[in-house]
């Protein structure tokens, strides 16, 4: 999860993939840019988005985001944007190869995280090479988190 630097005001988190971590074992993350028009980045400043449904892929040669809705922004009625469509994102020769090679030979998956303004304003993606979970490994997790609130709350008791 991207945490907020004290010293960054342009730091601004839009979506975030909070299930990701449930679902699935995320082994390494990259932040990718993405291509975007107006519209978008309007309606994203003003917080109407949600990647919760998307996913990443690699396509001849080129990285996509799919299925990530952004909301279309009223005052560009003329020149608006499709909600769902597929979006180009950015990233280096060698790193998307790198996916490629992940997502084709190694069966990972590409899963959104977090959608968010770096500290010069632009939008960045950070998006996860992950792995996903069989039921008995959510069933470990959820075992692990409760155990860990529950030993926090005795060791505060205690103090």
């Amino acid at each position: 999860m991207a945490k907020k630097p004290k010293t960054d005001p342009n730091y601004k988190v839009i979506a975030e993939n909070r299930r990701a971590r449930y679902d699935y074992a995320i082994e390494s993350d990259l932040e990718v840019g993405i291509i975007l028009l107006g519209s978008e980045v309007k309606s994203l400043r003003s917080g109407q988005s949600n990647i919760a449904e998307s996913y990443a892929s690699v396509d001849n040669g080129e990285l996509w985001l799919t299925n990530a809705y952004i909301a279309p922004y009223e005052q560009a009625k003329t020149w608006g944007h499709e909600e769902r469509r597929k979006r180009k994102l950015l990233v280096s020769r060698k790193e998307l190869s790198r996916l490629w090679n992940a997502t084709q030979r190694q069966g990972m998956t590409l899963v959104p995280m977090v959608m968010y303004f770096n500290h010069k304003g632009l939008v960045k993606l950070k998006i996860g090479v992950a792995k996903g979970k069989k039921l008995h490994d959510k069933r470990a997790t959820d075992a692990k988190r409760d155990w860990d609130r529950q030993k926090q709350r005795l060791l505060r008791q205690n103090s």
